[in-house]
């Protein structure tokens, strides 16, 4: 045998060895691909209230699980799941909220939080927050904190929209007895005249603390501590507003006359601006009931009445839903909502808060979004998985 057949020879086995463990490595890879991403589809399907990004790496001491989740149950699931394939590995995956996070609660202290989907305010507005509404704090970055609202969803909020507390100051706050700002928009003031400096803009919605009344105006207090007087004719002590919260047909219908002209934005969800579904979910919160953030959220929750453009079994309060049907190779895309007002009537926010109609002969047909219906859903006196009813938890106030 010649030195050339011996040194072919060699690399042969050596390249051979060298294949065996790399096919043996991306089996391994494509396990732990599989694994996490069953996890995630379990725990965490919809990226917007639920954080499981988790990935790995390898270096000489092995297998390194690296990446962070605001849920404990979806990281135990995963390590399970590795054990069981003997998989082995290195667990550095950070668990939020932070440990080095004393305050792990907030308070949004001015009329309207606007949270992005980055930590820089170029980013994308994907939500807003109103006044004195609590938020979870997972982490911060520079002048910026990822929070999560009371509907669960992740956001980035500026430090100056918002007020860590701790444990202690968080529950005392949730004790407090509370008064609910219930007009469209307004100002609060420094004293109980509405000639006196103003301290604040305010939106429908904001909830904070109560201190006492005068001269026809309610004493407040904002998160941050600033005190200021609320006229009572704009505002409502907080239990009796639950005590009185009946929603109806006609009470919601109300409500979104009441925010007629309103701009659209995208984004928004408070009186200041709304895109679709944050006018839906606007409704919805002033009468007590808290939907998910977007129109592809809101679809899932409620009973479904209709899907075949038979607008005879609506009701006020119906929500419809818009967008692209599922085909054999795409999903179904929910673009936009709006609520039933009846007669042949549905509100919404696109370019404004207004009426369009299904009637074909109306002056305001809106034959766009008949023609991307989707279906239509019912809340009211159904079942309320999915939503928040402030009447039963407790949200604003223990």
């Amino acid at each position: 045998m010649t030195k050339k057949q011996i040194y072919i020879g060699v690399l042969g086995l050596f390249l051979g060895f060298f294949m065996s463990c790399k096919t043996e490595i991306n089996k391994e890879d494509d396990t732990l691909n599989k694994l996490i991403g069953e996890v995630k589809e379990n725990f965490a399907p919809d990226k917007r209230v639920a954080l499981f990004d988790i990935s790995f790496s390898e270096n000489k001491d092995g297998i390194i699980l690296k990446g962070e989740s605001d849920m404990a149950a979806a990281v135990d699931a995963l390590k399970q799941k590795l054990d069981a394939n003997n998989i082995r590995y290195i667990d550095s995956v950070q668990h939020l909220p932070a440990i080095s996070l004393a305050e792990k609660q907030g308070l949004i202290t001015i009329s309207v939080a606007n949270l992005r989907g980055k930590a820089a305010h170029s980013s994308e507005l994907v939500t807003q927050a109103t006044l004195g509404t609590p938020v979870k704090i997972l982490k911060n970055e520079g002048d910026w904190l990822l929070v999560q609202t009371p509907d669960n969803y992740l956001s980035w909020v500026d430090r100056g929209g918002v007020k860590g507390v701790l444990p202690a100051e968080f529950s005392r706050w949730k004790s407090a007895k509370k008064i609910i700002f219930l007009s469209t928009i307004g100002h609060a003031y420094t004293e109980a005249d509405v000639n006196s400096q103003v301290v604040s803009d305010m939106v429908a919605g904001a909830i904070l603390e109560f201190l006492g009344e005068e001269k026809g105006f309610f004493k407040v207090q904002f998160p941050d501590g600033r005190e200021a007087f609320v006229n009572k004719k704009e505002a409502m002590e907080y239990d009796r507003w639950l005590d009185r919260l009946d929603p109806s047909q006609e009470s919601l219908v109300n409500t979104a006359k009441s925010l007629m002209g309103v701009p659209y934005l995208w984004g928004g969800t408070s009186t200041k601006g709304v895109d679709c579904s944050g006018f839906t979910k606007s409704i919805y919160f002033l009468n007590g009931i808290v939907l998910p953030r977007d129109a592809s959220q809101q679809i899932h929750t409620g009973k479904q009445v209709d899907a075949e453009k038979d607008f005879d079994k609506l009701v006020p309060g119906d929500l419809l839903f818009f967008g692209k049907p599922a085909t054999d190779t795409t999903k179904e895309r929910v673009i936009h909502v709006g609520m039933w007002i009846g007669n042949n009537e549905f509100i919404h926010s696109a370019g404004r808060v207004h009426i369009s109609s299904m009637d074909k002969d109306a002056p305001n047909y809106d034959a766009y979004n008949y023609n991307r219906y989707l279906r239509s859903n019912r809340y009211l006196n159904e079942a309320k998985d999915g939503l928040i009813e402030l009447v039963k938890t407790p949200v604003f106030k223990d």
